[in-house]
């Protein structure tokens, strides 16, 4: 059961991860601006997300600190659901942000399990 928790948390985190980036990308490339702006960010927002990401939130993150992961994956996955809000409307925006949500629940082992409370507790898993 774990397993099959696992696999689904990690497709539904990929989903609305690569979904987000797309939705950046629209929104940004929507804007009613000049066309030289929606181009800039129709492509850097999702740029600067994905570089972001790949600094502080992916698996294998240059900088691992907790804080800066969870402050990334809000601005990211938040941005991504105000911006679908404003585009498609708020159903639209509540599925990702639910489905960003459990999958950042069931594909983070740590967030599941409670916290260790001393070090013998912490070697005898």
């Amino acid at each position: 059961m774990r397993r099959t928790g696992a696999w689904t948390g990690a497709v539904a985190a990929l989903l609305s991860e690569m979904a987000a980036l797309g939705v950046l990308a629209w929104w940004g490339a929507t804007v009613p601006e000049a066309a030289a702006l929606r181009v800039l960010l129709g492509a850097g927002l999702p740029a600067a997300a994905a570089v972001l990401w790949g600094l502080f939130a992916a698996p294998r993150a240059v900088v691992r600190a907790r804080a800066l992961l969870v402050v990334t994956k809000l601005a990211v996955l938040g941005g991504a659901v105000a911006a679908l809000a404003d585009l498609a409307g708020l159903v639209p925006a509540a599925v990702l942000a639910v489905v960003s949500a459990a999958g950042a629940l069931l594909s983070d082992p740590a967030a599941l399990q409670p916290p260790v409370r001393d070090a013998a507790a912490a070697r005898a898993r």
